[in-house]
């Protein structure tokens, strides 16, 4: 796969904006799945904790572990172990899907909300966290610090998706907890 194939794509229904990801994994669907929805695994990708039972109807809590946002609600819409877990995330609805590929596995993720100009920030979060997925996934150390590597991506997804799709930038407690959104990279 190269590298354009793992930017998700985003499209317009109406109000709602969808952005669609789908990466293959050289692991099993159900060693995938312990990573997608257990606690302790989600730590090592997942934006936010994720209090709440892993059952369909079940209310969620949500909350930041660098204090990056304030904590926020939600619930369980799907819970299918192991190749669905949709759930409302505050106003987003996002639907983790896992289908077997030979020895390994397709993972699909579908990000529905409603304000198209966060379109950019939140493809390159969904984008970074997908990449983390995968270290996890392989026991894999990171060879990079999210944030950066956020700012990284963000410009490719700026590019792709255009001003209208890129005016909301991160909230003021990610910069305050992770530096300027635009602060110039040391990647030498």
């Amino acid at each position: 796969m190269n590298e354009d194939d793992e930017f998700g794509a985003l499209e317009r229904q109406g109000d709602l904006s969808i952005l669609r990801y789908r990466r293959r994994l050289a692991h099993a669907p159900e060693k995938v799945w312990r990573v997608v929805s257990e606690l302790d695994q989600q730590a090592g990708w997942f934006p936010t904790t994720m209090e709440g039972e892993r059952v369909a109807g079940a209310p969620l809590h949500f909350g930041f572990r660098e204090h990056e946002g304030e904590p926020f609600d939600g619930v369980m819409l799907a819970f299918d172990p192991p190749s669905v877990m949709e759930l409302r995330w505050a106003d987003d609805i996002l639907r983790f899907e896992l289908h077997p590929d030979g020895a390994g596995c397709v993972l699909e993720l579908t990000v529905t909300f409603p304000d198209y100009g966060k379109a950019a920030r939140d493809a390159a979060g969904w984008h970074v966290c997908l990449e983390q997925l995968d270290h996890v996934v392989d026991g894999t150390e990171l060879p990079w610090d999210p944030p950066d590597r956020w700012r990284t991506v963000h410009g490719g997804y700026v590019a792709r998706l255009g001003p209208e799709a890129s005016r909301i930038g991160p909230p003021a407690e990610w910069e305050a907890a992770h530096g300027p959104a635009d602060q110039e990279l040391d990647l030498g």
